[in-house]
């Protein structure tokens, strides 16, 4: 239970605090005459290069431009360790507890980043990703251990200790034997939103510091339910690993495929908080078009999600959730494997009065499987020049060459690739499964199992292909024909994660389970705390869709209200009303989280030109900043608000199972204060929350 701390233990930390900031600014100022001593090295080993250029031979030359490659990289260690520092001094630590061990006790202080006192020789604060820190989130006071390079360690914590420094300030202390204290970590939900994902190392809980240090698993799926932060603990996954394995993996090395540009530009500043570079992300669909070398035009997703709630078109659902089956992607592999037997009808044929068999064509074809066809033809004709070669002493003359290449591709039967892809449709007997979209392009819902049979029957190329660690964010989006291409183009270490009850599209959606029927080297975890939302949100939101496992943390806040307009027009000016509110409150973030796109501009319209921060989010937004944020469902995936509002929540707008998920999916955005508007029959999913009407 926590207590609170007496006026000497306060005292006592203020002047820790106060002298681990004097030794900061020591190490800084010593750092910064190095750095100084560091350039005129350099300088001077350049302007002596220079200057015995003529006198110096070759080995001289490279020993010397060695030399000062060697000054120009320890200068830029020093100057990285000196912006750590500079960091640390504003919030150096979150943490502290004493741990003994073979009767020595000694004060653990944890950080964001590690401070070595290279001044006094002595460690003053670590890094919360080292061996040791886990004793901090996994263990109450008591016996305790955790795994050092050396072997386990094991000891007594006899105090722990948490702080909230702003400014070189200690604005909050609080001792408690419990592995995370409530205090802070209520403290910090209750706090306002912001335009960016914060890192939560101070908060980190245990079932989340397990998910975090795991590096053994070689695909970790993490299913986590709506506001767990699953999101931030994958990213804090990523810059313990980059940690871990600091001298094999850099941030180069990490690729993040990411819904939409607003949220990576929402995630972009968590590693850099915690000292890592920005990581590169991509999206579905740019790869996809890096996959086809941009030779086909098609859909996006977010352009399938709105033709689906605009047109509630049964055959194109139709469409879309057999293609999102494990039985589709086994009916695509037969199929390829019918095709690359079929494509290539081999024959005997005769070069230069000499004999070639068609077994031994068909031999060499299929041996360059993994070449793209034209290569494969060229493979397939050099090879066989090479054996005429050999076997009869015989070099082709350029005409012979010719009429060879001409007979073999002649032996292709393969079409081009769409044609190839669409006769799959005929092959199953199911010609109305392709159908294409708007202006000649590709559903979206084709264009990952045109890729797949590309790879089957071709290659593909991408720049991104030696990822060394792949992070995945909402898994329920992606069917399982784009986990197996993803398994084939990455075959390195991933991280995936999401929550099945927010999928936007039910039709073309996967669950965990199917993810590891692809996948077949992974580990499943759950996060089921819901820390976002106050507990009167969460409950609201569980009663348009109940999902069993997850867990509310209590902390409290204003019930969920649904207000009741006798027109639309009467309904927009209680969103413009409740708009007002939060311009005037201390909050920062209020989202307007509509159905589609088209309802989301006409809401925007009608607040325009009355606020100062009012952004339209649409599918090239880039980013969004604070104040009021006006965007479908779709695109509010993986953000949060101070405030949010739902309008037009009626029965013929939210009627669906997809339009329910949309529905969770707005109101799990809220984290203190959450309204919907409704004209007209309200929607059936809030019908029954009666007492809620206003």
């Amino acid at each position: 239970m926590a207590t609170k701390p007496k006026i000497a233990q306060h005292d006592a930390e203020h002047l820790h605090l106060t002298n681990t900031l004097q030794r900061i600014d020591l190490n800084v100022a010593e750092i910064d005459q190095r750095l100084t001593a560091y350039s005129e090295d350099i300088q001077a080993q350049k302007e002596y290069l220079w200057t015995s250029r003529d006198e110096m031979d070759h080995i001289e030359k490279i020993s010397a431009r060695e030399s000062i490659q060697q000054a120009v990289m320890t200068g830029e260690n020093a100057l990285a360790r000196r912006h750590k520092l500079e960091k640390l001094k504003k919030s150096p630590y979150f943490g502290r507890f004493d741990f003994t061990q073979q009767e020595t006790t000694q004060p653990i202080y944890i950080g964001i980043h590690h401070f070595y006192d290279d001044l006094a020789g002595e460690n003053r604060i670590y890094d919360w990703r080292a061996p040791i820190a886990s004793l901090f989130y996994d263990y109450e006071t008591g016996p305790a251990s955790y795994q050092s390079p050396k072997g386990e360690i094991s000891g007594n914590i006899s105090l722990k200790r948490q702080f909230r420094i702003k400014n070189a300030t200690i604005e909050l202390l609080i001792d408690s034997d419990v592995h995370v204290v409530d205090e802070v970590l209520q403290d910090t939900l209750s706090s306002a939103s912001d335009d960016s994902m914060k890192n939560i190392v101070a908060t980190i809980q245990r079932d989340q510091n397990a998910i975090i240090r795991n590096d053994e698993a070689h695909t970790l799926i993490i299913q986590g339910v709506a506001g767990s932060g699953k999101t931030s603990i994958a990213l804090h996954r990523i810059a313990f690993l980059l940690y871990r394995f600091k001298e094999t993996l850099t941030s180069e090395d990490i690729l993040i495929i990411s819904p939409n540009q607003v949220f990576s530009d929402y995630i972009a500043n968590v590693l850099p908080e915690l000292g890592e570079e920005t990581v590169n992300q991509v999206g579905m669909e740019t790869l996809a078009d890096e996959l086809l070398d941009s030779q086909y035009r098609f859909e996006t997703f977010f352009e399938q999600t709105t033709a689906l709630l605009e047109k509630n078109d049964a055959q194109m659902k139709a469409r879309l959730q057999y293609k999102a089956t494990p039985e589709f992607l086994t009916e695509l592999d037969r199929y390829a494997a019918y095709v690359e037997a079929q494509r290539f009808s081999a024959e005997d044929i005769w070069v230069a009065r000499r004999l070639v068999p068609s077994w031994l064509l068909e031999e060499v074809f299929k041996k360059h499987r993994h070449l793209p066809t034209n290569e494969r033809l060229k493979q397939v004709s050099w090879e066989i020049e090479q054996k005429i070669g050999n076997q009869y002493n015989y070099d082709l003359m350029p005409d012979e060459r010719k009429t060879l290449k001409a007979k073999i591709k002649g032996m292709l039967t393969q079409k081009t690739l769409r044609e190839t892809y669409k006769a799959f449709y005929d092959w199953l007997e199911k010609p109305e499964l392709f159908k294409q979209a708007s202006r000649g392009r590709l559903e979206y819902a084709d264009v990952f199992p045109l890729i797949y049979l590309k790879m089957r029957l071709e290659s593909v190329n991408s720049r991104w292909r030696n990822a060394k660690h792949l992070l995945i964010d909402e898994m329920q989006d992606y069917t399982p024909v784009q986990y197996a291409v993803i398994g084939q183009l990455f075959r390195c270490k991933k991280t995936i994660l999401g929550d099945t009850y927010q999928s936007i599209n039910p039709y073309s959606a996967s669950k965990a389970e199917q993810i590891r029927q692809v996948l077949r080297q992974s580990m499943y975890v759950t996060l089921n705390k819901s820390y976002r939302s106050s507990i009167e949100i969460s409950r609201f939101a569980q009663q348009i869709a109940y999902n069993p496992a997850l867990e509310p943390i209590e902390r409290h806040g204003k019930q969920p209200i649904i207000y009741r307009s006798p027109s639309r027009k009467l309904s927009h000016e209680t969103v413009h009303r409740l708009a007002k509110e939060f311009a005037a409150s201390d909050h920062n973030t209020l989202g307007i989280v509509c159905k589609t796109q088209k309802q989301a501009t006409r809401v925007f319209n009608v607040l325009a030109g009355q606020f100062d921060k009012l952004q339209l989010l649409t599918e090239q937004s880039n980013a969004f900043g604070q104040g009021i944020i006006v965007c479908t469902a779709h695109m509010a995936k993986g953000l949060e608000f101070d405030r949010v509002i739902v309008p037009d929540v009626t029965a013929t707008h939210y009627a669906t199972q997809m339009e329910r998920n949309l529905l969770y999916v707005a109101c799990t955005r809220a984290m203190h204060q959450l309204d919907l508007t409704f004209h007209a029959e309200p929607s059936p999913f809030i019908e029954p929350l009666t007492e809620h009407f206003e």
